[in-house]
C-alpha cells in the first residue's frame, strides 16, 4: 500500500492534463501518466486542515438549489474531496485515464451536519475493478472527519466503458429502490445547455463529457451530459427541508441527461424512508433512482452500531 499525505489540496487542471494524457498515442510509456493497464493502485491519499469558504459553499448551494444555512450541504463535501479524487486517478500508476469515465452510483452517509466552519480531514482510496457488463467499475471511498471523528463518508462508483462481460449490470443498482412510475411529478427542472459549464465552475468537476458537445462526442456521447452529483445535489436540494440531521441516500446514474434538456422529480415516503427519482419529462426515460433512509445521530460523528 502506498499512503501519502498531502500538504494542500492538488490543483485541479494540471491533474486534468495528466487524465487527459493516455488519450496522446504512446504518452501511457511515461512512468508519470496513467493509462498503462493493469490494476488500481493500492493508494490512500490524506489532507488535513481543509475548510470550506463560505463563498463557494453559497455559490454551490445556488447552482444546486439548496438554501443557504451555516451548515455545509449535505453532497458539499464531496466537492472538497474531488481534488483528491483527480490525483488518485492522474497517478502514473492508474492503469488508465480519467477523462471519460462515467459515474454510475453514489452513496453518502452523513452522520451529522458539517458546521461551515470546522476544519476537516480527508481520506481517500479506490477499489479494485470488479466487472460490469458495459466494462469494468470500481469505487473511490471517502471518508471526512472533524477532530478524529469520521462525519461523513461516500462511495463514489465509476465506469469505465468497454469489454463488458454481458451481465446485467454489476454491483451497482442490483435490486436497487425505484419509485413506481405512475408516480406524480412533484417538480419539473429545465436544463440549460450551459448547466454542465456552470456546476463545474462550483464543483471543479470539468470532464469533458459535461463541459460541451464538442468535446462530448468524440467520447462516444451524443452531447454534453448533466454531472451526476449535479442530479443527486438537486434532488436533495427537493428534500432538503424532510431530510434528518444523520441519514444515508444512495443513487444509481441510469441513463444520462443530455443538455438542454427537460426532466421531472418524483418521490414517495415509506415512514421516514424516501424513494426518489429523475426521469425525462417527456419520454419518461430514467435518469436517477434513490433512497433516502435516517440513521442514528450521534453528535460525535460516528453512527453508534
Amino acid at each position: 500500500m502506498t499512503a501519502r499525505t498531502l500538504e494542500s489540496s492538488p490543483s485541479i487542471l494540471p491533474l486534468y492534463a495528466r487524465a487527459a494524457a493516455p488519450m496522446i498515442p504512446g504518452a501511457s510509456l511515461l512512468p508519470f501518466v496513467p493509462g498503462g493497464g493493469g490494476e488500481i493502485p493500492d493508494l490512500e491519499l490524506d489532507l488535513g486542515g481543509v475548510r470550506a469558504k463560505p463563498e463557494d459553499v453559497a455559490a454551490y448551494a445556488r447552482a444546486c438549489g439548496f438554501a443557504l444555512r451555516d451548515h455545509l450541504p449535505p453532497t458539499y463535501p464531496h466537492v472538497l474531496a474531488f481534488p483528491l479524487h483527480m490525483a488518485v486517478m492522474a497517478d502514473g500508476s492508474f492503469p488508465f485515464g480519467a477523462v471519460g469515465l462515467v459515474h454510475v452510483g453514489n452513496r453518502i452517509e452523513q452522520h451529522r451536519r458539517i458546521g461551515i466552519g470546522e476544519e476537516l480531514a480527508i481520506h481517500v482510496q479506490p477499489t479494485k475493478l470488479e466487472p460490469h457488463s458495459k466494462g469494468r467499475t470500481f469505487s473511490l471511498i471517502t471518508k471526512v472527519m472533524v477532530d478524529g471523528e469520521v462525519t461523513w463518508e461516500s462511495t463514489s462508483t465509476m465506469l469505465r466503458r468497454g469489454g463488458g462481460d454481458g451481465s446485467s449490470g454489476g454491483r451497482v443498482g442490483e435490486s436497487f429502490p425505484t419509485v413506481p412510475d405512475d408516480t406524480p411529478a412533484s417538480a419539473e427542472w429545465r436544463l440549460g445547455d450551459d448547466l454542465g459549464r456552470r456546476y463545474a465552475a462550483v464543483s471543479g468537476d470539468r470532464n469533458p463529457i459535461h463541459m460541451h458537445s464538442l468535446s462530448a462526442k468524440p467520447l462516444g456521447f451524443p452531447g454534453a451530459i448533466a454531472h451526476g452529483m449535479w442530479t443527486k445535489a438537486r434532488c436533495l436540494a427537493a428534500l432538503e427541508s424532510r431530510l434528518p440531521d444523520a441519514f444515508a441516500t444512495e443513487v444509481r446514474f441510469r441513463k444520462p441527461i443530455l443538455l438542454p434538456g427537460r426532466v421531472e422529480f418524483a418521490s414517495a415516503s415509506d415512514g421516514d424512508q424516501i424513494d426518489f427519482a429523475v426521469r425525462d419529462a417527456k419520454r419518461g426515460t430514467p435518469h436517477l433512482d434513490g433512497r433516502m433512509e435516517p440513521l442514528e445521530p450521534n453528535p460525535n460523528g460516528v453512527r453508534r452500531k
